[in-house]
């Protein structure tokens, strides 16, 4: 969920695989120790959903360093393609617990610690696997929203280690990764607007896997293998209170019915031409994705019922006077409006879509009046 920026990649990745070199060659004591580390959210986009990472210590040895899969290039060619097509590498990289923790003090997020309770031989498999991983091709993935990120590949090698399914299991009442993620945007409106509107019928399922990282935190917290807790010890590394976002004149939920309330209080056809124009954009844009995306979250996306390719007919029926079919048009639009509606009664982001749907709804059937004769 982590993404992280870096310019000076080469130099890094040659520090590191140097460093991993010497540290294979280590065998971990008894009073070594394996963490993961949860992150809290930041005020930035990419740090809204926080970031899980694994730490390793070992103090006879000099051991301590953070597992991070959280790292990309943001130089890598066609890098927003990429990103939406939904086939770029993300990586694991390495660092000084001291350096990771500088960055998020810095950041003023917090951290917390949970020290797991595994054998000495899963100790030191995980050591031996994570250095051996840095150096090979394996230390790339493919980001994926929901099922691949910082925090599932994490899971995903624990449980490699501890040989069973154990970590991130998600119990039977999970709620739908919509209702999961949508909290967390709750500071942020048009984010929260845009992945709400351009996010598919997946999202609506329930959660088969734990992949955010406060999610994981709480697993872990409660988990027990063979009646004793996989969680050792709790601490907080650093505890910080959350700050108030500041607020803003214009990305907020206000300011948007405003926008709306403007539309339908001028009552012109320009702007409604404009505005149906836009909205069967967007509508154009979520089919496009839907099919070019390799992100599975962008499939099947029933949003199109209000972001209507269809509108693009009614304008043109409009501007060429065939009345007949700006009816047709603005009928069809507007039953898929009504179907709209009836698919988010029991979705999170209803109330912010509101003043579209009424918008959209007021327009049309202007629009089937003006034209019905």
């Amino acid at each position: 969920m982590y993404h992280k920026k870096f310019a000076l990649v080469s130099v890094l990745l040659l520090i590191l695989l140097t460093n991993t070199v010497n540290s294979q060659k280590i065998t971990l004591s008894n009073s070594a120790e394996i963490s993961v580390l949860t992150c809290g959210t930041g005020t930035e986009i990419y740090s809204l959903f926080g970031h899980t990472a694994i730490r390793i210590k070992d103090s006879s040895h000099f051991v301590d360093q953070v597992y991070n899969y959280g790292t990309f290039d943001f130089n890598t060619p066609n890098f927003y393609l990429k990103f939406v097509k939904g086939d770029l590498q993300y990586l694991e990289t390495s660092c000084t617990f001291e350096e990771f923790l500088q960055e998020y003090l810095y950041e003023k997020r917090s951290v917390d610690e949970q020290v797991l309770n595994l054998t000495q031989d899963n100790k030191q498999a995980l050591f031996d696997y994570l250095n051996t991983s840095l150096q090979s091709e394996e230390r790339f993935y493919t980001y994926k929203f929901i099922d691949k990120n910082c925090t599932t590949m994490v899971i995903n090698t624990l449980n490699k280690i501890i040989g069973k399914p154990i970590i991130g299991v998600n119990p039977d009442s999970a709620p739908t990764n919509r209702k999961l993620l949508y909290p967390y945007f709750k500071e942020h409106f048009y984010v929260q607007l845009g992945t709400s509107i351009i996010f598919g019928s997946k999202v609506d399922l329930k959660s088969n896997q734990v992949f955010l990282p406060s999610d994981l935190y709480n697993n872990i917290k409660n988990l027990k293998v063979n009646d004793q807790p996989i969680c050792k010890e709790s601490r907080k590394i650093i505890e910080l209170e959350k700050s108030e976002t500041p607020f803003s004149w214009w990305d907020n939920y206000y300011v948007f019915c405003l926008f709306f309330v403007l539309i339908i209080a001028l009552n012109k056809p320009s702007i409604y031409r404009a505005y149906f124009g836009l909205l069967g954009l967007l509508g154009v844009f979520f089919i496009f994705a839907g099919f070019y995306s390799l992100h599975s979250e962008l499939v099947n996306n029933y949003n199109v019922l209000l972001f209507n390719p269809v509108l693009f007919f009614i304008l043109y029926f409009e501007i060429k006077n065939i009345k007949k079919w700006v009816l047709y048009s603005s009928f069809f639009s507007l039953i898929c409006l009504l179907i709209y509606v009836l698919i988010l009664i029991n979705k999170p982001y209803l109330g912010i879509v509101t003043p579209l749907i009424i918008t959209s709804g007021i327009g049309l059937v202007q629009l089937i009046l003006k034209n019905k004769s």
